[in-house]
């Protein structure tokens, strides 16, 4: 079965042309100056992508009360933000890659600098809009969702984890297992969480249903990066729209790596399970939330 034929695949299909459209609007237009940052922005937020994260948002946010118009403007600013580091891992300092989403990465196909100036206006556009929009929602909860994006993509987070991941490089730490454990919810991990509670908190969920939201996408960001380790070692470059086989060739701290392939799969289901227990605690139809742990369990790109 395809992925648009499971209900998150239909509910990605359902979302995903007004995200593209709110996106187009949000970003400076390509020929306003300086031009060729604006276009640079627009190569790689426009290139397409999975967009699970702001659906993320939309999906808690619904879960839990909130309409659609109030979860668009920050479902559109995680994208923002989430392109601005997938810039910045591919740079030749970092991951050196040479492709991303099908195409070439956007410092091979403009220039370093450019692509290091891209990453930064994103970021800060994606906060900005954040703080911003929309005006309905009172100003304090905007607040509150600009600190939870901050946290989550800070040095305890996001760019924290990217850090531990090159160190890993030059030589793996003493205690793996609990390094790898840290890259992972923290590279990929919680902007994922952040992004089901930014849905949960335009909803005005509360404590309880906030901790809910967080260990379901706990589960949820570690199945997506050991799904990520697996298809490096598994994928094929016409699926991935990315080069496989560098996180061998760099020597880096996985899964697949420090426990073997088939650990690593043992581990994948292990998480799914949880997170379909999880699925159970939140409001609604679980069907949905069922199918997004089986497209992340099962992934082939």
């Amino acid at each position: 079965m395809s992925a648009a034929a499971t209900p998150f695949g239909a509910f990605l299909d359902d979302l995903r042309p007004g995200l593209e459209r709110d996106l187009d609007r949000l970003l400076p237009a390509a020929g306003a100056p300086p031009a060729r940052l604006h276009a640079a922005m627009r190569y790689s937020v426009q290139a397409g992508g999975k967009r699970l994260r702001p659906a993320l948002v939309v999906l808690a946010g619904e879960r839990f009360g909130a309409p659609r118009d109030l979860l668009r403007a920050p479902a559109a600013a995680v994208e923002l933000i989430h392109t601005y580091s997938l810039i910045h891992d591919d740079l030749p300092a970092l991951d050196d890659d040479d492709l991303r989403r099908g195409r070439p990465t956007l410092h091979r196909a403009f220039d370093e600098a450019t692509a290091i100036l891209a990453g930064d206006a994103l970021l800060t556009l994606g906060l900005t809009l954040i703080a911003r929009e929309p005006s309905a929602v009172p100003g304090e909860r905007r607040s509150a969702a600009v600190a939870l994006l901050g946290e989550a993509i800070g040095t305890g987070g996001m760019i924290g984890g990217q850090m531990e991941d090159l160190a890993a490089e030059a030589a793996w730490p003493e205690a793996p297992e609990a390094a790898l454990d840290r890259i992972h919810r923290g590279k990929t991990g919680a902007l994922i969480v952040a992004c089901l509670r930014l849905g949960g908190l335009y909803a005005g969920a509360s404590a309880d249903e906030d901790g809910r939201l967080a260990a379901f996408g706990e589960r949820l960001g570690l199945l997506f990066q050991i799904g990520d380790d697996l298809l490096d070692v598994e994928g094929e470059v016409g699926r991935l729209g990315k080069t496989p086989g560098k996180d061998a060739l760099a020597a880096k701290l996985t899964y697949p790596g420090l426990y073997g392939t088939a650990a690593s799969h043992a581990r994948l289901a292990a998480l799914a399970a949880e997170a379909r227990a999880l699925a159970e605690a939140l409001p609604g139809d679980a069907k949905l939330l069922h199918s997004l742990v089986d497209l992340l369990s099962e992934r082939t790109s």
